[in-house]
């Protein structure tokens, strides 16, 4: 099964490279897969590579599903 993150670019770096937060943190990553990023943009990181923009919104709800789980996961694993 493959993963991929919804995260926000916060710097663009030298050679194709980006500066992202995912959850507190802080990871390059490739943009050479993806054009036209700019600082704020949401993109999608499989493996350390960037595969497209999402929009905000998109990235809200993905991300907010991710958040929802890991307290059904945690729930779940606390025995009660």
């Amino acid at each position: 099964m493959c993963l991929a993150i919804p995260t926000q670019v916060e710097e663009l770096l030298d050679d194709d490279m980006a500066l992202v937060n995912l959850g507190g943190v802080r990871k390059e990553i490739s943009l050479a897969l993806v054009d036209g990023v700019a600082v704020g943009d949401y993109v999608i990181v499989h493996v350390g590579y960037a595969l497209n923009r999402i929009d905000p919104e998109e990235a809200a709800r993905t991300l907010a599903l991710f958040a929802e789980m890991a307290e059904a996961g945690a729930a779940a694993g606390d025995g009660g």
